[in-house]
């Protein structure tokens, strides 16, 4: 897996490259800027000395004249350096600087403006089932997801499960984040049973035994740790009333499938379900970031309850996705997807399923969820 070619395609300017941790961002820019300097800021050296003296970082850079670029590890451990580094760039060295960060929170917090416009904000997933090829295989992404530091461990399951962990330790309780690791966690359980669904806080709180004010709070560090994302309704040219309230996914099926308690009482053809979806949306929104076009994720639901998973709406691509565990197509499937086509015949519309036929129904292509996703790549649809 280490050597997995990503999608990803960096930017010639300064950027930040955001992502949750594992997703790989210190391996793709050692593999794309071998010769850069590197401040690695999980390094207790690095961050102390640092933290002391942030314009020592125009000390290690003037030492080295022939560096022609610059990658600082987990910048939001100590957003003073953005400071330093945009002196740099006034100063028109010819330097590129790479962030990357796996939390937008502190660099939000400490008023930090990127740069002042000068470093495009760009994102890294896990995997995508395209890039893994022969080795993609839909139960295992199901149940294990699609981090890649889960899919190189020797014992994946024991690295999933340890993940919630990392969170917790490092950038939680360490950054003093919350008062209540217990409350926090106990909030992560009850966030799972709201994957693929819209949030219904007041419910999370009540589950959590905390006030509704204290689960918004944790609701904002989830996201602000790229852990988790919310999925607006599709509005335009609307015809019919529709909901309001975007859907509520965690980033990566396997870390939902980790947070998620299961017992006598819990089907698992619905907590199946809800993973295929959220496995779907992770490659839909990782799709969006990774072509151009402009392109957004959507989901559309009438107030009387008709629903399509997922729009994609941007300049050259508009279709809607259901996505259904299921290996056979049934009319009622369907009744969404044509509701849509109803209100936006331009759109192409797909249903993907656990089957193995590839059909077309009432202008609804009908194909495997499993090929959909290995023929997903940036810039191209399947077709």
């Amino acid at each position: 897996m280490e050597s997995t070619p990503r999608y990803f395609t960096p930017p010639i300017d300064h950027f930040f490259l955001l992502g949750p941790r594992g997703t790989g961002k210190s391996w793709l820019t050692q593999r794309l800027y071998p010769d850069a300097l590197r401040v690695d800021l999980l390094d207790p050296e690095t961050i102390r000395s640092l933290s002391a003296r942030p314009e020592r970082l125009r000390e290690l850079i003037t030492a080295r004249p022939d560096v022609r670029q610059v990658v600082v590890d987990e910048v939001q451990k100590l957003p003073q350096l953005l400071d330093v580094a945009h002196l740099l760039i006034e100063e028109k060295r010819g330097i590129q600087f790479i962030f990357t960060g796996s939390s937008a929170r502190k660099l939000r917090r400490a008023g930090v403006n990127l740069l002042g416009g000068r470093a495009a904000r760009k994102s890294l997933h896990p995997y995508m089932a395209a890039e893994l090829g022969a080795s993609f295989n839909l139960d295992e992404a199901l149940r294990l997801g699609m981090l890649p530091v889960v899919l190189a461990a020797k014992e994946p399951a024991e690295i999933l499960r340890g993940y919630n962990g990392l969170y917790l330790r490092e950038e939680v309780q360490m950054e003093g984040l919350v008062r209540s690791i217990g409350g926090f966690s106990r909030f992560l359980e009850a966030l799972s049973f709201s994957h693929g669904a819209v949030l219904n806080l007041a419910g999370v709180a009540r589950e959590c035994q905390v006030n509704r004010k204290t689960v918004e709070g944790y609701l904002e560090i989830v996201e602000d740790l790229l852990l988790a994302f919310r999925v607006p309704v599709f509005t335009r040219r609307a015809q019919r009333e529709l909901a309001v309230h975007p859907k509520f996914y965690f980033f990566d099926a396997g870390v939902f499938r980790a947070n998620r308690p299961t017992g006598p009482l819990d089907a698992s053809s619905e907590i199946d379900g809800a993973a295929l979806e959220g496995l779907v949306a992770q490659h839909l929104r990782a799709w969006c970031d990774y072509s151009g076009g402009n392109h957004h994720l959507y989901y559309w639901q009438t107030r009387s309850k008709v629903e399509v998973d997922f729009v994609i709406y941007g300049e050259t691509n508009f279709h809607a996705l259901e996505v259904k565990n299921s290996v056979r197509v049934r009319q009622e499937d369907l009744r969404g997807l044509k509701k849509f086509g109803e209100d936006f015949p331009e759109s192409r519309r797909w249903l993907l399923y656990r089957g193995k036929e590839r059909l077309l129904i009432d202008d609804v292509l009908c194909v495997p969820c499993e090929d959909f996703l290995l023929r997903l790549k940036p810039e191209l649809f399947p077709a």
